[in-house]
C-alpha cells in the first residue's frame, strides 16, 4: 500500500505491530517498522487523556465485536483528529464501528 504522506499510528498501536512484527516476521522486519518511525514516514500519535474514556466506551459499546483497547484507541485517535481513513489489515472491526464525527471510516486498502 502507499500513501502520499506520513500514516499516523496511534501509540498502543506501534506496540502491538513492534511485537507481532518480531514474534511473527524477526528482530529484521521490527527494526524497518522501527525506522519508518524514526525517518516520520509512520507519526505515533500519544493517547490524550481524554481519549481514555472514549476507548472505555468503545470497548463497552462493542464488546460483542469484541473491539479491544488497541483498535478503539484507533478509533479515539481518528476521531479527536476528524481523520475518515483507516489503514488496516483487518477490516472487520473498523467497517462496524460508527465514529462520532463521520457516518462510517473509510477502510484501506480498499479490497
Amino acid at each position: 500500500m502507499s500513501h502520499p504522506g506520513p500514516l499516523v499510528v496511534p501509540e498502543l498501536v506501534v506496540t502491538e505491530v513492534a511485537y507481532l512484527l518480531e514474534t511473527r516476521l524477526g528482530a529484521e522486519t521490527e527494526v524497518r517498522f522501527i525506522g519508518d518511525l524514526a525517518a516520520g514516514n509512520l507519526i505515533a500519535e500519544p493517547v490524550h487523556p481524554g481519549d481514555w474514556m472514549r476507548i472505555a466506551e468503545l470497548v463497552a459499546g462493542y464488546a460483542d465485536l469484541p473491539l479491544g483497547t488497541v483498535d478503539a484507541s484507533v478509533v479515539a485517535a481518528a476521531e479527536r483528529l476528524r481523520v475518515v481513513q483507516i489503514a488496516t489489515l483487518d477490516g472487520k472491526h473498523f467497517s462496524v464501528v460508527r465514529p462520532s464525527h463521520a457516518t462510517a471510516f473509510e477502510i484501506l486498502p480498499e479490497t
